[in-house]
This record gives C-alpha cells, structure tokens and sequence, in this order.
C-alpha cells in the first residue's frame, strides 16, 4: 500500500512539474522573429496608450537607420507599460520584421525632475476633431484633387506605394479598402455618403498610369467607373513632408524599397479628424461602421 502511495505521490510530482514547465512557457518571452532587426533605442516618453499598446517617443537620432523623430510605436508586451510615465527617459530595442516594428525591452533610465522639453523632431498625431489641412494631390488620371473636395461625404483614406514588397503592409491595407469597397457597393445609402481615397507617397515612381495599374490589381471585374467613388492618388513631392506629418506617416527610402509605417483615416463630412489608425490593427468592418457612425455625428 505505501509502496502504491509513493508511486501516485511521484506520479503527482511529475505532473505538477510537466504543468508548471508548461505554464512558464506559455506565459515566458515567445521566440525572437525569423529575420527581425533590432536596433538600440533611446528617448523620452510623450504619452502612453495602454488601452491600444501603444507609446509615443521622442526618439534620439539612431545612426544609419533613422533620424531624431517623434512617432508612435506598438508595444508587444503590455507590462513593458506598466513601468514607464510621461517624461521618462527610456532605452529599449526597435524590431522590426516584414516592415513591421514595435519595442521591446523597455527600460526607464531617469525620471524626469522638470517638465519634459519640447520634441526636436515632432510627429504630428491626428486627434478627433482637427481639422484636415486642404492638401492637394494628383489622382490616377492626372487630375489635380485636394481633399476639400469631397466635404459633405465621409472620407476614407489611407497611404500606399505600388512597389511595397510587404504582405502586411500596402497589399494587405489596399485588399481591406477592396473589402470596404464591396461591402459600401451593397449599400446605396451609405455609398452615396462616402469616399475612398488610396495615396502613395512614392511621387518619383508612382505615376498615373502606375497608380491605375496598381489599381486594376484590386478591383478586377469592376469598371472604370470605380474612380468615382475609390480613387488613387499620389502626393506631390513638395507636399510629400507636409501631408506624412500631418497623418503621422513615416517614410525613408533605402536600396530602392522604402521603409514605412501605415497611417489611415476616417474624415467626416465637415472635413475634421473623426478617427485615426497607427498600423494595420483594424478591419474593413470597423472602417465602414466608423463611416457611418461619421455620417450619424454629423446629421
């Protein structure tokens, strides 16, 4: 009898371990991505968005990969939130994978004891309410637009290059404006309301007849008529700075490709800010429910 007892009490012991090992694992730091770059990182915190995971940096000049810039980034693991505040001095590592990139490791290296300085390099950030600047672009027909133009309707817009070799980034957001597309076709009442606009920041190769190329990619089957109502534009390299500043994109050309965040934007018809997506962490449906709450404020 004891001898049985021993043996389910190791038996026992043997499981508690298995479960424990098991419970570190899945709770412990996952695997580094395939193919990720990390880069060391230093700045001072402007503001925390726990609710999103997201943190927005002055970031110091890192050499050979970006300059001194305030933007926002995602952050993987939530807890790395729960140590920093407003004013801090940080160091932690960019990774970036597949165009991605978010922080990890966040360490506070100072707390502050006077009021955080003024950002050097500041990124605007679109809140709810501003206004839209009036900037212009030239769509896929070579016709001269600015975004004034479509006041009275929602707009719905987003920023690509037609060369971005990245999955997740321009053909993903390009095949969930398809989505939106398809799903506004259906309903008359809300497409007569709305607007969507694609622009490429890439104004040394995405000509028109690019645009229009890249266009035809996503909307097969679908007439010309399309560009009524989707459009695809590019922004004048003189209002290239402006318009990436104001919709808080980044963009560096490097061996031909270039190196992006993902920046879009629901307008409302009186031409102001009614909500802004950092990255690609939304869906079709949230967009087209966003254009109708849009049109709901404003009538």
């Amino acid at each position: 009898m004891s001898f049985l007892l021993r043996k389910k009490t190791v038996l026992l012991g043997i499981v508690f371990v298995l479960l424990c090992a098991a419970f570190l694992i899945a709770c412990g730091p996952s695997k580094q991505a395939k193919n990720a770059k990390r880069y060391k990182f230093t700045g001072r915190v402007v503001s925390i968005d726990k609710q999103n995971k997201s943190i927005i940096v002055d970031g110091d000049d890192i050499p050979g990969f970006m300059s001194a810039m305030t933007m926002p980034y995602q952050v993987k693991n939530s807890s790395d939130l729960d140590k920093v505040a407003t004013g801090d001095s940080i160091a932690a590592e960019i990774v970036g994978q597949d165009n991605d990139y978010w922080l990890e490791n966040i360490q506070v290296t100072k707390h502050p004891t006077t009021p955080p300085a003024k950002p050097s390099a500041s990124l605007h950030i679109p809140e709810s309410g501003e206004q839209v600047p009036d900037f212009e672009l030239v769509n896929q027909n070579g016709k001269r637009i600015s975004l004034n133009q479509y006041r009275g309707k929602t707009l719905i817009l987003t920023f690509f290059y037609t060369r971005c070799p990245f999955p997740d980034f321009c053909p993903r957001v390009t095949h969930q404006f398809a989505e939106i597309n398809r799903d506004l076709q259906a309903d008359a009442a809300l497409k007569s309301k709305t607007h969507l606009l694609s622009i490429s920041f890439d104004p040394k190769n995405d000509s028109p007849r690019a645009l229009r190329n890249y266009a035809a990619t996503y909307t097969k089957g679908e007439s010309s008529q399309i560009f009524n109502y989707w459009e695809f534009a590019v922004t004048p390299e003189k209002e290239l700075s402006k318009v990436a500043n104001y919709f808080a994109l980044t963009c560096t050309e490097e061996n031909g490709a270039i190196t992006h965040s993902l920046s879009t934007a629901v307008i409302g018809p009186d031409g102001r800010i009614f909500k802004w997506y950092h990255g690609n962490d939304w869906t079709s449906s949230e967009l087209v429910k966003d254009a109708a709450d849009a049109l709901h404020v404003a009538s």
